[in-house]
């Protein structure tokens, strides 16, 4: 495949752009500086939704506590959402404490790093399973994710709108460093994170685009709310938690029975508790 991107360069020039950036100004992170297939899942599961930022407070303490699949599932929920808090998004600690019970009773105790095995684990989309697979077995494949996607908007689409990622991906596969894809996959979200700081929302130009809807004042953020403060409490009933967290009681009410469809939370006689 013969690639040109509109700034009327080449495949080996493109890559050295991007590894001089990351020479230049790479960034440094925990999970960086380890290929542990555990430590790089937990990573990249804390990531999906939050800031990294906000990880790199939680990550080193939730290995600590956690550091391997068996004391993941031995644990309890709250103690995982004891140490998961501010991180948002406590749906992923059922995830993680799925994969941990798959991992140990279906691999024997090992991640997999066949793709197929890893998007049949909860919680895992093609995006996740390519950090891995890229990030802890270095392996050559090709995926896209959000600062991934913004490079190659800006290389290869500049004059575009609606760029749909069936045409991102074949670039992304052509272009791929096959020697080390675990450092060029760092280095291309380095310069994405960059670009992003630089500029206007390029992400805006894909046809995948999505505003996030604001958080303050969200129904994430009243079972959020509710959370925490069952967390510090054995159990408490929906008219406790109207009182306590100062939010009305139908409101309450249904974000209870949103967080027991999940899985978060369970009935304890009349109140919630955290199973």
């Amino acid at each position: 495949m013969t690639v040109v991107c509109e700034h009327g360069i080449g495949i080996g020039q493109f890559q050295a752009t991007v590894y001089r950036n990351y020479h230049l100004q790479g960034r440094s992170f925990p999970w960086r500086e380890t290929s542990d297939p555990y430590h790089i899942l937990v990573s990249e599961i804390m990531l999906q939704q939050t800031q990294t930022e906000r990880v790199i407070v939680k990550y080193g303490l939730f290995i600590a506590t956690f550091p391997d699949f068996q004391t993941l599932l031995e644990a309890p929920i709250k103690n995982i959402l004891m140490v998961w808090q501010g991180l948002g998004y406590n749906r992923r600690v059922l995830n993680l404490k799925s994969i941990a019970q798959k991992v140990v009773t279906e691999h024997k105790g090992r991640l997999p790093a066949i793709l197929e095995e890893l998007t049949a684990l909860p919680g895992i989309g093609q995006a996740t399973a390519g950090s891995i697979l890229a990030f802890a077995f270095n392996i050559p494949i090709a995926f896209i994710e959000t600062n991934i996607r913004r490079v190659f908007i800006h290389f290869f689409f500049a004059d575009r709108d609606m760029v749909n990622d069936g045409e991102i991906l074949p670039l992304v596969d052509a272009t791929l460093d096959r020697r080390n894809p675990r450092q060029w996959y760092y280095a291309l979200m380095d310069y994405g994170v960059m670009l992003k700081g630089a500029s206007t929302n390029l992400n805006r130009k894909s046809a995948h685009y999505q505003r996030q809807s604001p958080f303050e004042g969200s129904e994430r953020q009243v079972r959020g709310r509710i959370i925490k403060a069952l967390i510090s409490c054995r159990e408490a009933s929906p008219m406790q938690l109207s009182a306590t967290l100062h939010i009305d009681l139908a409101r309450i009410t249904s974000n209870l029975l949103e967080l027991e469809r999940e899985g978060l939370l369970e009935r304890f006689g009349d109140g919630y508790r955290i199973p």
